[in-house]
């Protein structure tokens, strides 16, 4: 039932959404910053009903490492659809998510992705790949934060994977601090039974910022490990909580 109503509410929204986004282009002409935050408001809030729709039992730790004055690049591990949901209602400030390509193919979906400044990955394109990069190193010195799961896909057992080391390349280019964001349980709302979607408890935890601009060169070859070693630090303290 819950897979129903959540796919019914998300075709209401994106169709009565489509005057939004004429607005909101509208704004983002005279005024981009306004723009981006109306744009973010709007999707968190939808996303914000999809969460409570699906019935998650949500733990969060952590919400205040996350810097309120200066654009971010998120780091996490990747379980599932419902990682990008419950993160994204709680970003600060403006955020664009590097995703597949194939996701920008959905009518009107796109048109929400591009104006929240998020960027399509082809993973079988390396030379798009470092475009993409570029780009995110681009919207970090703009003052929209980047969110990256550096795995490359979705983790199907629950463990993390080696962490790509081009991601991190949009911090050590841009100077913008990393934050380690670690999830478990989002797998258990939806792809661990497919298609059916289930209440289900999921934790997200928040890591310090790490600030790459105090790092030495060796310390930033080495952020890919650190980074990865950091999340599963976390994960470890999510199985303490009640």
């Amino acid at each position: 039932m819950r897979l129903f109503i959540i796919a019914i509410y998300l075709i209401a929204f994106l169709i009565c959404s489509l005057p939004i986004i004429g607005v909101i282009t509208i704004i983002h002409r005279f005024d981009p910053e306004r723009a981006d935050r109306m744009a973010l408001r709007v999707v968190q809030h939808a996303f914000s009903i999809i969460e409570f729709l699906s019935g998650v039992d949500l733990t969060l730790k952590g919400e205040e490492n996350i810097p309120k004055d200066t654009p971010v690049l998120y780091i996490g591990n990747h379980l599932g659809f419902f990682d990008i949901v419950l993160t994204y209602c709680r970003v600060p400030s403006s955020t664009g998510f590097i995703s597949k390509q194939s996701i920008f193919n959905v009518p009107i979906l796109r048109l929400w992705m591009y104006r929240l400044h998020c960027i399509g990955l082809d993973r079988s394109n390396v030379r798009q790949g470092m475009q993409v990069i570029l780009k995110a190193i681009d919207y970090v010195k703009n003052g929209t934060s980047i969110f990256i799961f550096p795995e490359g896909t979705r983790s199907k057992t629950g463990e993390v994977l080696p962490f790509k080391g081009g991601s991190f390349k949009v911090a050590t280019r841009s100077g913008c601090p990393i934050i380690p964001v670690a999830i478990t349980g989002t797998d258990d709302v939806f792809e661990n039974h497919l298609p059916w979607i289930r209440k289900a408890k999921v934790s997200i935890t928040y890591g310090e910022p790490i600030y790459v601009s105090e790092l030495s060169k060796e310390e930033q070859k080495a952020l890919p490990d650190r980074v990865r070693q950091e999340i599963l630090q976390l994960k470890e303290q999510q199985k303490l909580l009640p």
